[in-house]
């Protein structure tokens, strides 16, 4: 869905804008990322991991590059080249650029070449979930704090940041690009985690594929083997995904703040 007319946005100033197209539905765009695509004079934007149809927003005319097969090496310079022939240029992340994107050595080299840039948030796949699982992942009284994390595979993940000490906290953890070693994953939760902690196993959430399988922690890697996920695939872990109670007292009549007042 549209929700910009093309004809009344003004171009922007040549550039690179790495954008965070969100976990998969287009309509999960920020409006800002949208008016971005309607303009943009170069879009790179990564095919297997970011929906075709997100490319209906960008000009008729717009040069669209794919980069599923391409190295850093051959981006960055499209992106400089680009920039340098006063054009803008959109680099399309999946979820949101602080997440898992791999961006931090982009920004590092475009800065070193002194071509401007500004990133531009998305949607992450662990609040579309929620929004899915009609969940708070903050729950008073129950749990206050939300982990995003992965196991160590092929990037190993620092010492101090290991599955299972995370999973000491009983945070509501969620747990990324990990379906690969779900069986190791699984075995540093379930010592913290007790075995009836329900875990929603999110495949390609917001595409329209998508699956969603709530489980408990104990059968985390049978379902994820049943449904044959390998990719793609986002773990939730959280006393929230059990019915709760836990109030708020943000908006409890005896709660005051600047903005009301106490009734006594």
């Amino acid at each position: 869905m549209k929700l910009c007319d093309n004809s009344h946005l003004d171009p922007v100033s040549p550039g690179v804008y790495i954008v965070g197209a969100g976990p998969g539905d287009p309509d999960l765009l920020t409006v800002k990322a949208q008016k971005l695509l309607a303009v943009a004079d170069v879009i790179l934007f990564a095919d297997s991991l970011v929906p075709e149809q997100i490319l209906a927003l960008c000009r008729q005319d717009a040069q669209i590059i794919r980069t599923a097969n391409k190295t850093l090496e051959e981006i960055l310079p499209m992106m400089i080249e680009g920039v340098r022939s006063h054009k803008s240029v959109i680099r399309l992340h999946s979820g949101d650029p602080s997440l898992y994107s791999a961006i931090h050595e982009q920004m590092h080299l475009l800065a070193e070449a002194n071509i401007p840039f500004e990133v531009i948030p998305g949607i992450s796949a662990f609040q579309a979930a929620a929004a899915k699982l009609k969940i708070e992942l903050t729950v008073p009284g129950l749990v206050q704090t939300i982990i995003l994390t992965r196991i160590s595979g092929r990037t190993e993940v620092p010492p101090g940041e290991e599955l299972a000490s995370l999973a000491a906290h009983q945070a509501s953890l969620c747990l990324y690009l990990s379906a690969r070693h779900v069986e190791e994953a699984q075995a540093k939760l379930l010592e913290h985690y007790p075995v009836e902690t329900q875990v929603a196993i999110c495949f390609r959430i917001g595409w329209p594929d998508e699956k969603i399988r709530v489980v408990p922690l104990n059968q985390m890697a049978e379902c994820t083997h049943e449904e044959q996920l390998h990719r793609t695939t986002l773990y939730v872990i959280s006393p929230a995904l059990l019915p709760a109670k836990g109030r708020s007292r943000l908006y409890h009549p005896e709660h005051s703040h600047l903005f009301r007042s106490s009734p006594g």
